[in-house]
């Protein structure tokens, strides 16, 4: 049982590495940088990922001994009909490439929520229909001999783990946009090591700048501070030298209902009613109220 298990884990395991080294992308792409600028290297992405997968792990397998157990629970409760009806599906190869097949269109289920935005029976259908033309046949001629039942299980497991790393992919873009909306992190992201760090950037002389107010602190990279401005919803840098950092929260509490952009909205607001003084004051003396 360990050993056809660990035949799966594996590749599933590296897809999910692919796609969540692919989604810290994305993830600080929503700030207009890339990991790198925020000093995100090689190493310290393989640890965060290392640390995401552990906990995944973590989770998989009390998840998958449940199932084993309630699986035996059952086969034994129905004296062994569920182990004659896997061992006869092992047995044809036609249902079992279908079974399959339709797992791996599942995993495109994904993809079509991030392409479309949404998920509906249709699109669970066109998965289902994609995977059984696209695999039912390949998957059938592999079943013939023992190397390519295990060359089976690992684009399953692969195809498999494609598909869980996306739906965290979306996640992690989604939990980015939130940050940059209404600064505050959810709990997918600080699994990945994303810092909901904020701080008041001060000058060499200890003195707040950008009224004090509170900056999220992105990272650091080549003696460069990276920095989102929530009210300005904006990411700006600044040297590192002469920079010094005050009051440092990390996943600070929001008050209900708070989102970026205030001081963006604050000044629409006045051009608004500058340009409304503008056009009165515009108006001839006769269209203008009298004073009195």
């Amino acid at each position: 049982m360990l050993e056809r298990i660990g035949s799966v884990v594996v590749p599933v395991g590296v897809g999910l590495y692919a796609m969540l080294y692919l989604g810290i992308q994305q993830m600080y792409w929503v700030f207009d940088i890339n990991p790198e600028q925020a000093g995100i290297d090689q190493s310290v992405l393989l640890g965060r990922l290392m640390g995401t997968l552990i906990l995944l792990l973590l989770v998989l397998l009390p998840t998958i001994g449940v199932l084993v157990a309630v699986g035996w629970l059952l086969d034994k409760l129905t004296g062994g009909l569920i182990g004659r009806i896997v061992g006869g599906i092992r047995r044809r190869p036609w249902i079992a490439a279908i079974l399959a097949a339709a797992w791996c269109g599942l995993t495109y289920l994904s993809i079509t929520y991030l392409l479309a935005q949404e998920i509906s029976l249709t699109y669970v259908l066109f998965a289902l229909v994609l995977g059984i033309l696209a695999f039912v046949v390949p998957f059938r001629l592999l079943r013939r001999k023992p190397v390519g039942r295990a060359g089976m299980k690992v684009l399953v497991g692969a195809l498999t783990g494609i598909g869980l790393g996306m739906v965290l992919l979306i996640g992690l873009v989604l939990g980015a946009i939130d940050v940059r909306n209404t600064g505050q992190a959810n709990e997918l992201l600080g699994a990945v090591g994303f810092q909901d760090q904020w701080v008041v950037v001060k000058d060499g002389d200890d003195k707040p700048l950008y009224d004090g107010r509170d900056i999220m602190l992105l990272g650091e990279s080549d003696g460069t501070y990276l920095f989102y401005d929530c009210d300005k919803m904006e990411t700006f840098r600044r040297a590192a030298e002469g920079t010094n950092l005050g009051n440092i929260r990390l996943d600070p509490e929001r008050e209900e209902g708070f989102t970026c952009g205030q001081l963006v909205k604050d000044g629409e607001e006045e051009k608004t009613e500058e340009g409304t003084a503008s056009t009165t004051n515009d108006k001839p003396k006769s269209e203008q109220p009298a004073n009195g």
